[in-house]
């Protein structure tokens, strides 16, 4: 405590230019993410697949791939922009102090004197300032559902269903967020210093409450669940489930051919009662053998305890933030630089902090990425230990066609960006070469061969 108020005293500095050094941070974040899309793009010219993939990758395919990938990039340049923009004009032009008296004036005039305090000032500046993003962010949002993915053949949603998502995602936020809000403002301005040790306390309840509630009220809102018929892909997941002991206690299939051609597969839920869901594209373009097989790699997670990690993980995060945020909620030379020279709102230290938090939140992604390409690989090797390295490595391939992934990457753009290696080294670390694995599983993982004797689906 005494270190984080002596850190506090030491950055509240009347005139440090915070506005220019938030402005840099932006502008130099911005630059390296352009060079990096730059080298990205060379690799989306290459014409010809990596040699990993020769005898996988139709030519066609690989075309249509390396254009989608380009198309993304070139949107991805224009939207960044975009964004840059948007950032640049809310701190050149006082954006935030702005609204802030003018949600302030509003709340003045229209609502009973009982109301006017710091909480609901707050709730009618967040979710107006939500609400002009949004629509400021609509014609990019269209673009890339309506053009970019429409191109590629990936979007089936329509346009009546992405205003109605649009409308359910603002009701959603107001209904959920005004509470949790009032709930974070509330500890704040009645636990003293020590507010965020009860923030940490309050944000892990919420991520119980949200994982709960989730699949019961939030999900059905946007996507149809349906328990997986009776036959071999529900026979053979259920025993993946049992040979694991894995807590499963629901097998679903979600429509995501309603939005979009993408694939995937995931599981959600409380330690001891887990919900396993594949999308219906998946079902449709795959052998029941290579689903078990993507989710005997999904499971891997589990059995690994990359989630327990990951999960760990994010709690350490989200209480350094919390701690973090104590060291700037009174700097007043951080206000004052973005005009609040009166007033020190909460929410705005909160948004003005993040701000300034930015170039660290860079390095913590960085890392978090090469910790989760470490964990899809001893994702993959447990796969393998099932025997299911034929199976995930067809699977891999299939999926990479249908999603038009990226089929190959510049290294410092795939150390920065991707969550999951590419499918090349994937491939390889399988001991894939064509419809025959290149090594017995003996060289992959140590245990693979027997287990795989004994393998039951």
């Amino acid at each position: 405590m005494d270190l984080l108020r002596r850190l506090g005293q030491f950055l509240d500095r009347p005139g440090f230019p915070w506005k220019r050094l938030i402005i840099g941070f932006q502008i130099t974040q911005y630059v390296f993410e352009g060079f990096l899309s730059l080298r990205q793009y060379k690799i989306l010219q290459e014409t010809k697949p990596p040699k990993a993939l020769e005898a996988e990758i139709q030519q066609d395919t690989f075309d249509k791939s390396q254009a989608y990938g380009r198309a993304k990039t070139q949107f991805g340049f224009i939207s960044s922009l975009y964004s840059q923009a948007q950032n640049f004009a809310t701190i050149y032009y006082d954006v935030l102090p702005r609204l802030w008296d003018l949600t302030g004036i509003w709340l003045f005039r229209y609502f009973p004197r009982s109301y006017t305090g710091e909480i609901v000032h707050t709730l009618i500046f967040f979710f107006t300032y939500n609400l002009v993003t949004t629509i400021i962010n609509l014609p990019i949002s269209y673009y890339s559902t309506f053009v970019l993915e429409e191109k590629f053949g990936f979007n089936k949603s329509t346009v009546r269903l992405w205003v109605m998502d649009l409308l359910k995602g603002q009701a959603l936020g107001i209904a959920l967020g005004a509470p949790l809000l009032s709930a974070f403002l509330a500890i704040v301005q009645k636990t003293g210093n020590s507010f965020f040790y009860y923030l940490f306390l309050f944000g892990i309840a919420v991520q119980m409450f949200a994982i709960t509630i989730y699949p019961i009220a939030i999900l059905p809102l946007f996507n149809k669940l349906s328990p997986l018929e009776e036959g071999p892909l529900k026979t053979g997941v259920e025993g993946l489930a049992k040979r694991l002991e894995f807590p499963l206690k629901q097998l679903f299939v979600i429509d995501g051919s309603k939005r979009s051609a993408h694939s995937n597969a995931y599981f959600y839920g409380l330690p001891w009662k887990k919900h396993i869901v594949i999308y219906d594209t998946l079902i449709e373009k795959s052998d029941t053998e290579e689903v078990v097989a993507v989710l005997s790699h999904e499971l891997g997670h589990w059995s690994l305890s990359h989630t327990t990690k990951l999960f760990g993980i994010a709690q350490f995060h989200m209480f350094y933030i919390f701690a973090l945020f104590s060291v700037f909620i009174d700097n007043r030379s951080l206000y004052q630089a973005f005009g609040f020279h009166k007033e020190f709102p909460i929410i705005i230290g909160f948004i003005l902090f993040s701000e300034a938090l930015a170039p660290m939140d860079t390095i913590v992604k960085l890392l978090m990425n090469i910790l989760s390409r470490k964990f899809e690989f001893e994702a993959d090797e447990f796969a393998v230990k099932l025997g299911y390295s034929t199976e995930l490595a067809k699977s891999l391939i299939k999926l990479q066609i249908q999603n038009l992934s990226t089929m190959d990457a510049d290294w410092m753009y795939a150390s920065y960006h991707f969550s999951h290696p590419i499918l090349p080294e994937r491939l390889g670390a399988l001991g894939w070469s064509g419809r025959e694995k290149k090594a017995d599983p003996q060289a992959v993982g140590g245990e693979k061969s027997s287990l795989a004797t004994g393998r039951e689906l």
